[in-house]
């Protein structure tokens, strides 16, 4: 579990652009902490043995089937070359995390709750009441 998310200033203070931007480092770490698969299919031991020493790779079949699932992919972290970052408006991190920050809470729609959760809800809280004396 990481706690914190959009949390600043010791939690005094809550920011939705912040939590878009740590939920996207959460993801990273998530996926960095996963590690890598060295099975022989995805060490491609068998193309390299086909290619040979100095062949090419990109255009094999494994590497097409392949080649999307060892990359972490980010939405807000811009890791190209200056050029395209500024032809594609030369916007920085606050501002993308703020625009998708506004576009969820705009758009999203949470899946409702099972029948019977409001039910089960209401209970705990009326037994911590009880427990509490309230």
């Amino acid at each position: 579990m990481i706690y914190g998310l959009g949390m600043l200033e010791m939690g005094i203070t809550f920011d939705f652009a912040q939590l878009v931007i740590d939920n996207e480092i959460a993801e990273m770490i998530k996926y960095a902490v996963r590690g890598i698969d060295i099975s022989d299919y995805n060490m491609a031991t068998e193309v390299i043995k086909e290619v040979g020493i100095g062949g090419e790779f990109v255009t094999h079949g494994h590497t097409f089937d392949n080649f999307r699932t060892a990359q972490s992919h980010s939405e807000l972290f811009d890791r190209g070359m200056r050029e395209g970052w500024a032809t594609m408006g030369g916007k920085d991190l606050l501002e993308r995390a703020t625009e998708k920050a506004k576009w969820v809470l705009e758009n999203h729609k949470p899946d409702p709750l099972p029948p019977g959760s409001e039910a089960f809800m209401e209970d705990i809280i009326a037994e911590a009441a009880e427990e509490e004396g309230v």
